[in-house]
């Protein structure tokens, strides 16, 4: 009766022994960072034999001594720089007045093709036929008819107006167009609940336009935008075809009076030099916006 019981725990299997790997996560992360730098160094390694090729096969080229001097004259980059950058900064004004008027004019249209209705079916036929005609004409061409097509018709409103008014409506005309389809694109992408829990609301279809699918839509192509006005940045040389002294005719009357293209090469690196910073912005936003998507799980 007074028999006692001896209760013995036996140790579950979840310790560690000597001799036994801890924890997979601490392997695989050295694995990791290990694969990483050996692939950086991989990377290094073959753009620097790539870059490395690309030079010798230039050094070695028969013309390379003619190419540096017509292309990449010191003298040429002193003597070009005062007339192509005052040349260029004129490409700088058509692009930032241009790029305003685009953004609100392409807007308007945009939200006009969104709109639902009878009543506003001509307005949408119009925005349609715009933006496909003007998708569908070359910016050359649109310079050529606005810069002396306008002219021609002899309206004292029309003909008084200079060619950087001219180059500017060309621009806008062409772009407007482009970023529209942009626009229509982020309206598209807001998903249709939230227009109808606006109206639920009783917001006005404008109201539930203005306040909550555009502040959406707009924010979500911000960095399709923005590749647009680098491409019209460049775009903006094609209105030296008018006569207007931007950069790449400065660059052209200087070569004409020296026989030295040096100011053609100027003319580039200026547009790099801006048009590399808006690239690396755009890079920056895109990749915001996929962090962001990752971190709500969208």
């Amino acid at each position: 009766m007074g028999m006692g019981f001896e209760t013995r725990v036996e140790p579950r299997g979840g310790g560690l022994t000597a001799g036994e790997a801890g924890p997979p996560g601490g392997s695989r992360g050295l694995a990791r960072k290990r694969s990483q730098r050996r692939d950086a160094v991989i990377s290094t390694i073959s753009t620097i034999v790539f870059f490395a090729l690309v030079v010798a096969l230039i050094a070695l080229s028969p013309g390379v001594n003619k190419v540096v001097e017509s292309f990449f004259s010191l003298t040429g980059f002193k003597d070009s720089f005062g007339t192509v950058s005052e040349g260029f900064w004129l490409n700088v004004k058509l692009m930032l007045v241009a790029e305003g008027i685009v953004l609100v004019v392409a807007l308007g249209i945009a939200v006009i093709r969104s709109l639902s209705g009878p009543v506003m079916a001509p307005l949408r036929i119009v925005a349609l036929i715009y933006t496909d005609v003007f998708r569908g004409i070359p910016l050359i061409l649109v310079i050529f008819i606005v810069g002396l097509g306008l002219p021609a018709l002899q309206l004292d409103f029309i003909s008084d107006q200079s060619v950087f008014t001219y180059g500017v409506v060309s621009l806008v005309l062409v772009y407007s167009a482009y970023v529209t389809e942009v626009y229509r694109a982020g309206i598209e992408s807001v998903h249709p609940s939230q227009l109808a829990g606006a109206r639920s609301l009783g917001l006005s279809q404008w109201q539930s336009m203005r306040f909550v699918v555009l502040p959406q839509a707009v924010r979500r192509v911000i960095p399709p935008l923005l590749n647009d006005f680098i491409g019209l940045q460049k775009d903006t040389a094609l209105v030296g075809l008018l006569g207007l002294v931007e950069v790449a005719r400065a660059a052209e009357n200087y070569a004409a009076s020296t026989f030295n293209f040096t100011g053609y090469t100027m003319a580039a690196l200026l547009f790099i030099a801006v048009t590399i910073p808006l690239a690396r912005v755009t890079d920056w936003l895109i990749e915001r916006d996929r962090r962001r998507m990752r971190a709500t799980g969208g």
